[in-house]
């Protein structure tokens, strides 16, 4: 059997307020999650739940203060063993584009941190723009030339052009209009469909959340509730944290 690509142990993560030592706040209590190649979990809760912190943590962008993570079945290890490797979407595409900078260039800049000699990270960019649904044409505009679907098109092609194993989708879809909404949701499936990889979809739109997840977790303070099949979720909830949610829902 293939190895979860992130296996969380009882993670916590605690932040200190003020000098020396200050208050301690756990922003996750024990919290273990496991996320499968080709699957999509969805992560759910209110604001302050954590969720966002959950990501950083898989992505090993913040320590565990005590906890054990996995990657591919091996502890998570260093920077540059799984350089390439983890990936993100974030809510607003400019967060991940230089204005600056050439479409392009900001989708190759991943492929220059793996050392992909440069004839090769243009053939690649040109690859990777088809696989979202643009001409690779849009590798010469700047990100100020394109609307807020294509921008974020140009954002998950940055987060794909690695072929990472793993990508966190952190509100990815919440600053777009419905209708793109639509298109950008059909794309990550299609893209996942196609490249195997396992993901993280944190969200508060539980209508696009059902659509994009295999499985559901649920965070509450902390700490996940319910975690299981997305069906189970939207169908017969258990905690009644998230029935409530569905309910304002």
């Amino acid at each position: 059997m293939e190895p979860d690509v992130i296996a969380l142990e009882d993670i916590t993560v605690t932040y200190r307020s003020g000098f020396l030592g200050g208050t301690a706040f756990d922003a996750l209590r024990g919290v273990s999650l496991r996320v499968k190649a080709g699957e999509t979990v969805g992560l759910v809760g209110e604001s302050g739940s954590g969720k966002t912190t959950l990501g950083r943590v898989c992505l090993g962008l913040l320590p565990p203060t005590q906890g054990q993570m996995r990657f591919g079945g091996a502890p998570f290890g260093k920077l540059r063993q799984r350089r390439g490797q983890l990936s993100v979407v974030l809510q607003h595409p400019e967060w991940a584009l230089n204005p600056r900078l050439r479409c392009g260039t900001s989708v190759q800049e991943p492929l220059v941190l793996t050392g992909m000699p440069s004839s090769e990270r243009r053939e690649r960019v040109a690859e990777i723009l088809g696989q979202v649904g643009l001409d690779p044409s849009f590798a010469a505009r700047l990100p100020g030339q394109l609307s807020g679907g294509q921008r974020q098109r140009i954002a998950i092609a940055r987060a794909l052009v690695t072929n990472p194993r793993f990508i966190v989708f952190d509100e990815a879809v919440s600053a777009l209009d419905v209708s793109v909404q639509a298109q950008v949701l059909n794309l990550i499936r299609d893209l996942q469909k196609r490249h195997g990889f396992g993901a993280l979809f944190i969200s508060h739109d539980l209508a696009a959340t059902r659509y994009v997840s295999h499985r559901i977790a649920v965070m509450l303070r902390g700490e996940i509730v319910e975690d299981g099949p997305s069906a189970r979720f939207y169908g017969t909830p258990e905690h009644p944290y998230s029935r409530a949610l569905l309910g304002a829902a």
